[in-house]
C-alpha cells in the first residue's frame, strides 16, 4: 500500500491489523492479501486492498469520528474502520450478505455502532449527522440524502458512474455549499436502492 502511494498510518496500521482472509471464501485463502478483488456472494466483490486503504485515507478522519458505511459486503471495509477507532454505522442491502456478515462480526468481534438491513440511498438519517461517509458501491448519481446527513466540514467518499466509476469526495462546507474532487477511475458492483 505504500508503495502505491497511502501515506496515512493510521489506515496503514487498521489494515494490518485486520485479517482479510477471514472475510473471504476458503477458496480463495491463498490469494487473500493480493491486491484483487473477490466475489462474496450475491453477485457482490470483496474489494481490492488498495481501494479500501485509498477510500479510508480520504475520509481523513479522526479516532472516534461518526462513520457511516452504505454496502457493508463482507464486512471488510467497516472492520479496517473499526481498527481506525470509528464509531461505524453500516448498511448492507442484501439479506444474505447482512446474515453471513452480522455473524462473522460476533464470531471476530467486530462491533460496528449499528449494522442495519436497509436502502443505503436513504442513509440512516436518524443517526446523522456523520462526520463522514463511505460508499463502497458504485453509484449513478450522489443521493441528496446522504449529502444532508453530513457535518458541517464532513466529508463524503463515493465512486460515481454506471460502468466504470470515478472516485469522488464531496466536502461540505456550509449547509447549502459543497465542494467535489476526483480521483480517477475505478470499478465497483452497482449501488442498489430498495430492500430486496
Amino acid at each position: 500500500m505504500r508503495d502505491k502511494g497511502i501515506a496515512d498510518t493510521t489506515v496503514l496500521d487498521a489494515m494490518n491489523k485486520v485479517p482479510r482472509h477471514l472475510f473471504l471464501d476458503s477458496s480463495f485463502l491463498e490469494h487473500a492479501y493480493k491486491n484483487k478483488a473477490f466475489p462474496i456472494g450475491a453477485d457482490q466483490t470483496i474489494s481490492h486492498p488498495y481501494t479500501v486503504a485509498f477510500q479510508s485515507e480520504l475520509l481523513r478522519v479522526q479516532p472516534g469520528d461518526k462513520i457511516l458505511e452504505i454496502g457493508t459486503g463482507s464486512g471488510y471495509q467497516c472492520a479496517v474502520l473499526l481498527e481506525m477507532k470509528l464509531q461505524v454505522y453500516t448498511i448492507e442491502r442484501q439479506n444474505e450478505l447482512f446474515k453471513r456478515t452480522s455473524s462473522l462480526f460476533r464470531k471476530l468481534q467486530y462491533r460496528p455502532r449499528k449494522f442495519v438491513f436497509g436502502d443505503g440511498y436513504k442513509g440512516l438519517p436518524e443517526e446523522a449527522p456523520f462526520d463522514a461517509i463511505i460508499v463502497t458501491c458504485g453509484a449513478p448519481e450522489i443521493p441528496d440524502a446522504l449529502l444532508s446527513q453530513l457535518k458541517i466540514g464532513g466529508r463524503l467518499v463515493i465512486p460515481v458512474g454506471v460502468d466504470h466509476q470515478i472516485m469522488t469526495l464531496v466536502v461540505r462546507n456550509s449547509e447549502t455549499d459543497f465542494s467535489k474532487t476526483t480521483y480517477g477511475e475505478f470499478r465497483f458492483v452497482p449501488f442498489l436502492g430498495g430492500k430486496e
